[in-house]
């Protein structure tokens, strides 16, 4: 065989063996892919609140884009929007699924039972809504942050009376449709009647509803008005601030959203400080733990907002104890 002939030969079985591992060292790296579900809107408050969970992502190595990709589903206030979306991410075959509220987990529960489901935003116990079998051994593919949000009442009326002290009749705008609102309805009203608070109870489905619900509190005035935690409310947040004031009546809600729209107070979870426990759980479940090993974790820090320009607006003085305690006091 001629020299020429057996180079050419030695040069292409070479090419043979190299061709793979070019095209193997071609491949891009798959990098996770987190999907993000919730009930509100890509610009919302909660959103920019979500950025205190890029920053941790980023303080454990997950860097988007980089290390980690994200992928949305917003159902901006629509619930019944909420299991296609959850659907869709399954289909995208992501690794982790956050989901902020109890419809939003439930919605990613039943689309699947393998992908690892981090929850947050929870208003209520998350046992009580059948997410998790317990706290401490979650079971399944649910884990996450719960605020508690039930628990909290008797320090909000507590805060409440003591900003408004002749308070004995309080509205309550909540939405049934929310599961959290439903399980916490009896406890709240157990906490107002053994302070001395009667409830009017006002549902607040869809933006049709407040109307109906600002007609009969003209009917029949109450002291003041609480504000239940759900997206319906929060993307009316202002239009019930405005209702409030134009009509001389105080209002407590449970996040400083409302506040920042108009109401006079808040208290609780701080929502912040929760989604960067939520990276955590992330890091964690990226790194092989299970989410049945992970317990739920509770809230942990809390915060007081008032509104003191609502409450000047509303001839209301709020006493100097009560802005000692203030996290935080908008002027």
């Amino acid at each position: 065989m001629r020299l020429s002939t057996i180079g050419l030969l030695v040069t292409f079985g070479i090419g043979l063996l190299w061709t793979p591992l070019v095209a193997t060292a071609q491949q891009p790296v798959k990098i996770p892919l987190l999907g993000i579900l919730t009930r509100g809107s890509p610009p919302s408050e909660a959103e920019r609140q979500r950025s205190s969970f890029r920053a941790q992502l980023r303080e454990l190595g997950w860097h988007e884009g980089h290390t980690i990709a994200i992928e949305g589903r917003y159902a901006e206030g629509n619930l019944e929007r909420l299991p296609a979306l959850a659907a869709e991410l399954v289909r995208l075959h992501v690794d982790v699924i956050v989901a902020n509220g109890t419809p939003a987990t439930q919605a990613a529960k039943q689309a699947t039972s393998t992908i690892p489901i981090i929850m947050t935003g929870l208003g209520g116990n998350p046992v009580d809504t059948g997410l998790v079998a317990s706290l401490a051994r979650p079971e399944g593919n649910v884990t996450g942050v719960a605020g508690f949000d039930t628990e909290l009442w008797g320090k909000r009326l507590e805060l409440f009376k003591e900003a408004v002290p002749r308070l004995s009749r309080l509205a309550v705008l909540w939405n049934p449709a929310n599961p959290a609102n439903v399980v916490a309805g009896r406890p709240i009203q157990a906490l107002a009647l053994a302070m001395g608070v009667q409830l009017q109870s006002l549902e607040v489905r869809d933006a049709h509803a407040f109307e109906h619900a600002f007609a009969a509190m003209a009917k029949e005035p109450p002291d003041a008005i609480s504000i239940g935690y759900d997206d319906i409310t929060i993307a009316h947040a202002r239009l019930i601030a405005d209702f409030a004031v134009r009509n001389r009546l105080p209002t407590m809600a449970a996040s400083r959203t409302y506040v920042q729209a108009g109401a006079l107070m808040s208290y609780g979870p701080n929502i912040p400080d929760q989604w960067r426990r939520v990276a955590y759980y992330v890091d964690k479940i990226l790194k092989g733990t299970k989410p049945a090993d992970l317990p739920v974790e509770r809230a942990m820090k809390f915060e007081l907002v008032i509104n003191l320009k609502t409450a000047q607006e509303l001839g209301l003085t709020i006493p100097p104890t009560l802005l000692f305690q203030a996290d935080e006091i908008i002027r």
